[in-house]
């Protein structure tokens, strides 16, 4: 059975930080302060992650990986430049542990005895009525 926990390595030493006007509530502060956080990560040449990790992390989150390899995060929830860039780390975090995560294979399963036999007696019905609205000769 393949394991479903995935180790990640701490990656924060190869992360960049890109801080910009924040959208966001804040009022008059949101004119002067950069409080949204963008967290930049270049899968691609990270010493951090093995070749086999990067290449799931670029074919599952190709589409929100640039051209240059870099997968992008955005986090402008709070006013606060460093809660944002937290839940920009979580993020992140997140999707690689969810991208990095197996995909439990799916047992086939025949249907019940009790499925079968609802599905037929539902078909004999509908075929009843169908049959019913049928012209009859004189």
């Amino acid at each position: 059975m393949p394991e479903l926990t995935v180790n990640i390595p701490d990656l924060s030493a190869e992360f960049q930080f890109f801080t910009s006007r924040s959208s966001g509530p804040g009022g008059q502060n949101v004119n002067k302060v950069n409080s949204k956080v963008e967290l930049r990560f270049d899968i691609q040449n990270s010493d951090l992650l093995s070749e086999d990790q990067k290449n799931i992390l670029l074919i599952k989150l190709a589409s929100k990986i640039t051209s240059e390899g870099i997968l992008s995060v955005v986090s402008q929830r709070d006013r606060s430049q460093l809660s944002n860039k937290e839940d920009a780390i979580e993020k992140l975090y997140l999707l690689i542990s969810k991208a990095l995560t197996p995909v439990k294979p799916r047992k086939n399963t025949r249907p019940t005895k009790g499925s079968i036999e609802k599905r037929l007696a539902t078909k004999r019905i509908k075929s009843e009525i169908k049959q019913n609205r049928q012209k009859f000769d004189d």
